[in-house]
């Protein structure tokens, strides 16, 4: 089988995803704000019930990846090395 051959050398060459998952985060992040806003405006304009809840789903996937940045930046920041509190 071919992971019969590995060199061990993978945590030497592992590279982390965290800063892929910043990215998308950050994306996530602006763009569950501003379609948040959208469509509050547009509930506010029409009236509609359906304008609400796709702001509240917005809003929901914008406060998810503001607290993932946080927990990133968290782990960036060195807390979680094995830290006992």
């Amino acid at each position: 089988m071919w992971l019969r051959n590995r060199a061990g050398t993978e945590p030497l060459t592992a590279r982390s995803p965290l800063r892929a998952r910043r990215i998308l985060s950050i994306v996530a992040l602006v763009v569950g704000v501003v379609a948040a806003v959208f469509f509050v405006t547009r509930a506010m304009s029409t009236g509609e019930e359906v304008w609400r809840w796709e702001a509240a789903i917005a809003a929901a996937v914008a406060i998810i990846a503001a607290v993932d940045l946080v927990v990133l930046r968290h782990r960036r920041s060195g807390g979680q090395h094995g830290e006992q509190q």
